[in-house]
């Protein structure tokens, strides 16, 4: 990567975050005119299945003077997946957060090209009603407050038709498919899809926005079951193979995808204060979120189970909102990680028409004992001293009564002594 100061003629340098579509694309171009800046465009590849390689040919021929790819699809399952999974994070209790897990990753990428090439601006294609506008500005205050933040589509209120417009005037090139009616963004962790007739919550979403998972008549006729090891509460194995993160999330992927395992359709609230339908393509998500909280099931105490949940809520709130780099975040995540240590052993997992059950769980680090919790004969749980512990467990709920008892007493007996007066 060059280390230049400034751009062609002395100009200012702006940093764009750049995907290929049609948003960033003309992005390019409008950034050079309104702010007589140079453009250089950064595409992370997060498990999208896009040629990134094509797309930043494509902004170079766009008027871009560098365009830069970089390979975070590890970093991105280490550091970023491998903790939404410890934190069981589910955004409203239904979205596994793959966009949102992404963001910070790709603004950090896009402030460390802008700090290399000492840019003043780094820009982004989120439209002014997103989620996406907020995470990237808030990674990018975090990382370096001095940059100067542009956002095209929010400044120049643009609509698709305006862009389409924009970029035919000025003979911008863009990707050869054709422009769907749909708005989708995808990674390791899932695919969102929003827009066209999915606006209305009433409408049944149509098969063509599903890539990752099939329809039921596709549906295999017999079950497939798994076994995923997991170590300190990260996935590590499937059926004994062991493989990075990054590999294990696109094997499940595809497994649970065939089975139709993983779509999700959800009104959510965002973070803007918009309720908006998204619908959502999580396979591998679907699958390793039960398993480990299975596992946690087993091996965490109960006073663990009860209270993680609250900052599992948190996290997930706080990832959404684009608080990746707050340190409330880091705090959180700090507790999760120090319960994580003794979650290691195996689930199976039954995918079955459209469902991924969770069917067996294993640990040496378990707190199940056997012995406490059978009926047989190998029960070693003293019976007799349930007794003692009721008796005790209620002596709040004993005092409140005998009270209560002795109030309702009162007053009969002062009705008494009415009732005797008046005769």
């Amino acid at each position: 990567m060059a280390t230049v100061k400034q751009g062609r003629g002395g100009k200012e340098i702006a940093v764009l975050a750049y995907s290929g579509g049609l948003d960033t694309s003309v992005a390019i171009r409008w950034i050079m005119e309104k702010y007589s800046a140079d453009v250089i465009t950064v595409s992370v590849d997060v498990g999208q299945k896009e040629d990134l390689r094509e797309a930043a040919d494509r902004a170079v021929e766009n008027g871009a003077i560098d365009a830069i790819v970089v390979d975070a699809r590890k970093e991105f399952a280490s550091s970023y997946l491998s903790s939404a999974i410890r934190s069981n994070a589910l955004y409203e209790g239904r979205y596994p957060l793959s966009t949102a897990l992404a963001r910070p990753l790709i603004a950090s990428k896009v402030a460390a090209v802008a700090r290399s090439y000492g840019a003043k601006y780094v820009a982004h294609g989120c439209t002014g009603k997103g989620n996406d506008q907020v995470r990237f500005e808030l990674a990018f205050t975090a990382l370096d407050p001095s940059l100067r933040v542009i956002a095209p589509i929010r400044e120049w209120n643009m609509n698709r038709e305006d862009e389409v417009a924009f970029a035919q005037e000025r003979g911008i090139k863009l990707k050869k498919s054709q422009p769907s009616r749909f708005s989708t963004d995808e990674n390791l962790w899932g695919r969102s899809i929003e827009g066209g007739e999915l606006e209305d919550p009433w409408t049944p979403p149509p098969e063509e926005i599903y890539e990752w998972t099939s329809h039921p008549s596709e549906w295999p006729d017999r079950d497939e079951m798994l076994d995923i090891s997991f170590d300190s509460g990260i996935p590590v194995e499937i059926d004994g193979k062991r493989m990075p993160l990054d590999e294990l999330v696109m094997e499940l992927n595809l497994r649970a995808g065939r089975h139709g395992v993983g779509r999700i359709d959800h009104v959510e609230d965002r973070f803007v204060g918009i309720k908006s339908r998204e619908n959502y393509e999580c396979p591998a998500a679907s699958v390793i979120l039960p398993a480990h909280r299975a596992l946690e099931g087993i091996t965490l105490s109960r006073d663990i189970l009860l209270f993680k949940p609250l900052l599992e809520q948190k996290f997930s709130e706080l990832v959404y909102n684009g608080m990746w780099f707050s340190d409330l975040r880091n705090a959180v995540a700090a507790f999760v990680d120090e319960t994580q240590r003794n979650v290691t052993g195996k689930v199976r997992v039954r995918l079955y028409k459209g469902a991924a059950t969770v069917c067996g769980v294993y640990s040496e680090r378990s707190k199940y004992t056997a012995s406490l919790s059978t009926y047989g004969r190998g029960d070693t749980f003293d019976q007799r001293a349930a007794q003692g512990f009721i008796y005790i467990a209620g002596l709040h709920l004993r005092g409140t009564a005998s009270a209560e008892l002795e109030k309702i007493e009162v007053k009969k007996r002062s009705l008494e002594r009415k009732v005797q007066k008046e005769a």
